[in-house]
């Protein structure tokens, strides 16, 4: 079986140390929550740029922002690869809360 790439997803640092100190991340993107929304959004590498632009373009917040690199092998939870609106470009969705040890790396973004 082919190992799966890793996904990404931008976060507010002490939304991330929080999660580590739950044990899990259940944020599904800015100001929504995976109870909310019943994903958490994901990104690849390729596509993060234009979604931090979108979703933190006008960030001003007290944290810095960080990356969440995870490994999907790792999750325990389902990952899909919805296509979204309006043109049907698919991102990767994970399907329950993100388990602190399936993130290999933590980077700053910006």
């Amino acid at each position: 079986m082919p190992k799966l790439p890793h996904i990404v997803h931008i976060t507010e640092r002490s939304l991330w140390e929080a999660a580590r100190e739950a044990g899990t991340y259940e944020v599904s993107t800015r100001g929504r929550t995976l109870q909310e929304e019943g994903f958490i959004h994901f990104s690849t590498r390729e596509q993060l740029p234009r979604i931090a632009a979108l979703l933190y373009g006008d960030y001003e917040g007290p944290d810095e922002l960080v990356v969440l690199v995870v490994d999907p092998a790792l999750l325990g939870v389902p990952v899909r690869y919805d296509a979204m609106p309006p043109h049907g470009e698919e991102f990767p969705h994970v399907y329950g809360p993100v388990r602190v040890d399936a993130v290999v790396d933590v980077e700053p973004w910006g």
